[in-house]
């Protein structure tokens, strides 16, 4: 049985239609990739494939029945719409190491020791107790050597299972082992697209054992599931995040394209630090406006959503927050983020409905 070293999805070359599918002639290849791969490999151009979320969820109980160390991947920029909820009822007793991914991407002034304490404090309220916590970037290399070196510590000659949500670079992750271990190049297919890695791959290991990567679990409160794949590029940050500043009065409202909205109603004049990707339009209006101006603009002015699915992208629900504490976030997950320095504002958010909207002590 062959198997697609992009995916990891079993290799067949009778239904183009079903997922797996080869031309005969890939088979005589010495790396065999499945079509999906090599369309998403050479053209970044993805085919929507069959696997439910319970296919998913019963690769994910495997690991639970044996003994192994768990390498959980956030991505950093968007930890709590990459979370993975309920992770200990899968692994069992297994320890797990959390890695804190794409660290690149945020402005230079954050402390990583601030940061892997800020991690650790939220994993403790979201249930769970690494082992360890790392910072990386798997696409620039950094962290890499003290990532594995935390993986061979806490391995402790067992197998390793990588998990995440679609979309935090957990197959961007593994090649970089790969490359670190072996000086192979990109073996796994890797995308923006969420979802590409289909069933479990598995990366040997000297003493017998192996690294599997496993499936992407698709989250759906994410904004990736909102938006259309060129769209994505838009809201997915590549480079380092440059933060912009709003001196806000009462009674204004920022635009995050036609994805999101923030409406400050009360709380005197005071300035919002906005931490998104640097190419989503931000655009700033009067309250009383602003309805108006998304009815007329979204698609237009407002993008993403484009004009081609504007009509049908979800109408915004509106979510309010009294701000308490000083230096807080209000997350729109998987978009970004506002930071408040002081109590006292009275903030009304708006995302699709579906999308998680939460507040949060500052991360910066």
């Amino acid at each position: 049985m062959i198997r697609c070293i992009g995916c990891g999805v079993h290799i067949q070359t009778e239904n183009e239609t079903k997922i797996g599918y080869a031309p005969p002639s890939a088979l005589e290849k010495e790396e065999i990739i499945c079509q999906r791969c090599f369309r998403l490999k050479h053209y970044n151009e993805i085919q929507d494939v069959s696997l439910t979320d319970d296919d998913f969820l019963k690769i994910l109980h495997e690991i639970g029945q044996s003994e192994a160390l768990v390498v959980k991947i956030v991505d950093i920029f968007d930890f709590n719409g990459s979370w993975l909820p309920g992770l200990h009822r899968f692994v069992g007793n297994n320890p797990i190491l959390l890695v804190g991914n794409k660290v690149d991407l945020l402005p230079k002034s954050v402390k990583y020791p601030k940061l892997i304490q800020w991690m650790k404090q939220s994993a403790k309220e979201l249930g769970l107790k690494p082992v360890d916590v790392c910072l990386i970037s798997a696409v620039k290399g950094i962290g890499m050597q003290r990532v594995m070196e935390a993986i061979e510590q806490h391995r402790a000659g067992k197998n390793v299972y990588v998990v995440g949500c679609t979309n935090v670079g957990k197959s961007t992750f593994i090649n970089r082992i790969i490359r670190e271990v072996t000086g192979e190049g990109n073996v796994i297919t890797t995308s923006y697209f969420p979802g590409t890695t289909l069933d479990m791959i598995e990366i040997p290991l000297d003493d017998g054992m192996a690294i599997y990567d496993t499936p992407g679990i698709i989250n759906h409160h994410q904004m990736a599931h909102f938006v259309d794949k060129k769209d994505l590029k838009t809201i997915t940050p590549k480079r380092e995040i440059h933060p912009k500043v709003y001196q806000l009065n009462e009674q204004q409202t920022l635009f995050f394209g036609g994805l999101a909205r923030l409406d400050y109603v009360k709380g005197g004049r005071r300035s919002f630090v906005c931490y998104f990707a640097n190419d989503l339009l931000i655009h700033r209006t009067k309250l009383d406006h602003a309805d108006e101006l998304y009815e007329k603009q979204r698609g237009e002015l407002l993008q993403p959503p484009r004009k081609s699915y504007a009509d049908t992208f979800p109408p915004l629900v509106a979510h309010s927050f009294t701000i308490k504490e000083a230096k807080t976030d209000i997350v729109f997950s998987g978009l970004g983020w506002v930071t408040c320095n002081e109590p006292g504002a009275q903030i009304v958010a708006y995302v699709p409905k579906g999308v998680n909207v939460l507040t949060r002590k500052s991360l910066i």
